[in-house]
């Protein structure tokens, strides 16, 4: 990805030396002839570094002032020319919002290496440092710049599900490792010409070319699934999932990690910002993400018409199964005035597949006939409520044979209702996502 410098100066001559010193293949000159013009300019490619001369008839302290107004939110480096070397007016350019002052006529060996070092400051200053990569600000920058620019391109937004829990499982050390790892494995991917970010502290942005943006996302899904077991202790690999610890996540099952990767192109669609395109990639991200198993969508020209995506309504179904009446009122009640649509099921039998709850609250009930642990198999194993979420409450304080069955979540009986409410709110909100 390149830098970009803005040089603003209305000298034909004297700027177009100055650019054919600073452009190369990691730096690209843009020469503006006013400070109106730089504007558009400025809000467009969000510079890196902008370099002022007293070309102008304003005064060069204003006119640092002027641009350091306009980019208070970006903050790039500015550096000012300047025909006098007077120590006054380096104080005062300096003291206006200048990073650095060079008096023309410039050596152009020392001016090429005073610049370059400024932008190799600018570039690391905005590395995340767990992983070298270029934190979301910078991120979005390339975007913007991308999206201004003629020519085709690819981005791939790429996603770490479930990276909380795991954090949470095998603590921010090894967490640190995984990501590390990954960053490492999509750099070993990619070329000069690519550029890589983050998003989020578990999500990255790519910006490719067309031609093998399919490519690096089916390879960077491949990859991950390959790897990913080595972040885990055998009792777990063995279980297929992971039991989160603590006092409040005590008995929550977690999925493992995986990724989800979506992409968009140029060619598929006309995109005119940056928000525009993260809105995209994220809601093709959340169509590509598989239960427990690493995939990627890319988007494809539209056959179909407006009002061809059908948007996912929220469903507040719950579905208690519950054979202590007293409880199963207590839970019917609250639950109904936090605003939940409440159905008390009288026996453990599968739901109807046409009203597909958002969360049950199974009890485990006898634990010699299993009824309520035959029910949480039975619809997790079913493709229609699979996706539903499942509490199950049991007086029989067994973690790993209710979870087993597939419950999301296992509570000992007695538990204290607040908490309750708690994971419902929780778990209703992650089924919706």
């Amino acid at each position: 990805m390149h830098s970009v410098t803005l040089l603003i100066d209305k000298r034909l001559e004297m700027s177009t030396k100055y650019k054919k010193t600073l452009e190369n293949d990691t730096n690209k000159v843009v020469i503006s002839k006013s400070l109106l013009d730089s504007i558009k300019i400025i809000k467009d490619l969000e510079p890196d570094l902008i370099i002022i001369s007293d070309s102008f008839d304003d005064d060069l302290s204003d006119f640092c002032k002027q641009v350091r107004a306009l980019t208070y939110n970006m903050r790039p480096v500015i550096v000012a020319l300047s025909k006098s070397a007077d120590y006054n007016d380096r104080i005062n350019v300096l003291n206006s919002g200048a990073d650095d002052f060079l008096s023309e006529p410039v050596n152009l060996t020392e001016f090429r290496v005073r610049i370059f070092a400024h932008l190799r400051r600018e570039y690391e200053s905005n590395l995340e440092l767990k992983q070298l990569i270029p934190n979301k600000n910078y991120s979005m920058r390339a975007i913007k710049r991308t999206c201004s620019q003629s020519g085709s391109w690819s981005m791939l937004y790429v996603k770490i599900e479930n990276f909380e829990d795991y954090k949470t499982a095998y603590t921010e050390l090894a967490s640190d490792k995984l990501l590390q790892t990954y960053a490492a494995i999509i750099k070993a991917t990619l070329t000069d010409d690519d550029f890589l970010g983050l998003i989020d502290d578990n999500s990255y942005l790519i910006i490719t070319d067309n031609i093998k943006a399919e490519n690096v996302a089916k390879f960077l899904s491949y990859a991950f699934d390959t790897v990913a077991g080595k972040f885990y202790a055998e009792h777990d690999l063995n279980r297929g999932y992971m039991i989160l610890q603590g006092d409040e996540l005590a008995g929550k099952r977690a999925n493992f990690v995986h990724v989800t990767i979506s992409g968009i192109s140029s060619e598929n669609s006309a995109y005119t910002n940056a928000k525009q395109i993260m809105n995209n990639l994220l809601e093709l991200n959340s169509m590509a993400n598989l239960y427990n198993k690493s995939n990627y969508i890319i988007d494809r020209p539209k056959i179909s018409g407006e009002h061809s995506i059908q948007h996912k309504k929220y469903n507040n179904k719950i579905m208690i199964y519950e054979t202590d009446q007293a409880l199963c009122t207590l839970l019917n009640t609250i639950l109904n005035l936090q605003g939940y649509d409440i159905t008390v099921m009288n026996s453990f039998v599968e739901p109807n597949e046409t009203e597909t709850p958002a969360l049950l609250i199974i009890d485990a009930g006898d634990i010699e006939k299993k009824n309520g642990l035959n029910l949480c198999y039975k619809i997790k194993n079913n493709e229609a409520l699979s996706k539903s979420k499942v509490i199950v409450t049991s007086a029989v304080h067994d973690k790993e044979l209710v979870l087993n069955t597939g419950a999301d979540l296992y509570i000992p009986k007695p538990y204290d209702v607040s908490s309750m409410i708690k994971w419902v709110d929780s778990l209703i909100r992650e089924y919706n996502e």
